[in-house]
């Protein structure tokens, strides 16, 4: 059996058990699997004959200890098919890959390989040292008026950053002194156990892989080799960007370790309502309060925009509601576009009448003959007749 089929196949459910069964339930699973399959029992049945050496393939490995014990190493290392490598900034995110591909990479034939290549996103193929690692993604956020939104705004960003000691310039050791190879990797920052057939390298817990040993911490950054300060940025957000919107700045986040390059700043912004306007996409949005004789007999009115007051014109018998719209009074995108300005015409009803707009507007409702509302009167037409025929039944 190959190595790689220890990785690839899981023995445990091939055999119905948990990883934690013991020696007496592997034995009392098997025996009954083999019963089940077993070729003189299934004849001519190819299915059942595959199934029955999966299952003496899996208890030849987990009936014998060492072997179980090589197999459960190695499962757990490589997480069933997948392994944990280093991300960046620790060992927290995990990834997958093809296990065939290390294996095809040469010592499949002689059944070992050494999974320090595994390693190869964190360490130098040789081993010898850390590799370089970009640094962290660092976020902040700004708030910005709803004007500076649509017309974009350079804002001044105050931000906390770690950076190089200037105490011990990076070495983390104490002014006068010097870090110096671990001793347990001999400076590679890995160290390899073998078991069995596989050589298992892994970080340095002694240095933490970092390969050098600190022996007279630094005092100010206590042998971390970075400190943290604030520094201050000015950024250009650019016009139409929306609340919640995200403005990435490359190179502007956390330091990279080992000379790797900085990660990214992204910055959240927080656009503030505006007393009059809204936004729709690219357009600008205004609600404008006017009389009913302004919507029944037409009428020119002044609007603002965010640049300046425009003319607008509403038609003789416009209904409350309709949505007027005023072209390149909108955002402004970089590629060009601009959108429009939407304006809501709503009737304004006064709250406060004198005598002589009371007299005159009992006059109208006097005069006014159409029906303001024809299919409600159709409806209760329609039922008063209902009414009337059950009545008369």
């Amino acid at each position: 059996m190959s190595a790689q089929d220890w990785i690839e196949k899981d023995f445990y459910k091939t055999l119905g058990v948990e990883k934690s069964a013991t020696a007496a339930d592997i034995k009392k699973s098997y025996r009954k699997l083999a019963r089940d399959f077993h070729p003189d029992k299934n004849p001519d049945n190819k299915a059942a004959e595959t199934r029955f050496k999966e299952v003496s393939e899996a208890y030849d490995v987990l009936s014998d200890d060492a072997k179980r014990k090589e197999y459960d190493e190695a499962r757990t290392l490589f997480g069933s098919g997948g392994m944990r490598r280093p991300g960046q900034g620790g060992f927290g995110n995990t990834s997958t890959f093809d296990v065939s591909d290390l294996f095809n990479r040469g010592g499949a034939g002689s059944g070992s390989f050494n999974v320090g290549d595994m390693f190869g996103g964190l360490f130098n193929r040789d081993n010898s040292r850390v590799r370089p690692q970009r640094g962290a993604d660092t976020e902040t956020e700004v708030r910005i008026s709803f004007e500076d939104a649509v017309r974009g705004v350079t804002v001044a960003l105050q931000l906390g950053e770690r950076t190089s000691c200037p105490t011990c310039h990076g070495t983390g050791a104490r002014p006068g002194t010097s870090a110096h190879d671990c001793p347990v990797c001999n400076g590679k920052g890995l160290v390899t156990r073998n078991q069995g057939s596989f050589a298992f390298s892994e970080p340095c817990k002694n240095c933490r892989g970092t390969g050098s040993v600190i022996d007279e911490p630094c005092p100010t950054c206590h042998g971390d080799r970075l400190v943290l300060t604030s520094k201050s940025l000015s950024t250009r957000i650019p016009p139409g960007v929306t609340g919640g919107q995200k403005i990435k700045l490359a190179g502007k986040g956390s330091p990279g370790l080992q000379g790797g390059p900085a990660g990214d700043l992204l910055v959240t912004v927080h656009v503030a309502q505006h007393p009059l306007f809204g936004r729709s996409g690219d357009n600008l949005t205004l609600s404008v309060p006017v009389t009913f004789p302004e919507l029944a007999l037409g009428a020119t009115l002044t609007v603002p925009t965010l640049d300046a007051p425009v003319t607008l014109r509403v038609p003789a018998g416009t209904s409350s509601g309709r949505k007027l719209r005023v072209k390149g009074g909108g955002v402004k995108r970089r590629d060009g576009v601009v959108g429009d300005l939407i304006v809501t015409v709503e009737v304004a009803v006064p709250a406060r009448m004198t005598d002589a707009a009371k007299s005159a507007l009992q006059s109208y409702a006097s005069a006014q003959t159409d029906d303001p509302r024809p299919a409600i009167t159709a409806a209760l037409t329609k039922v008063a007749a209902t009414a009337t025929s059950t009545g008369s039944s």
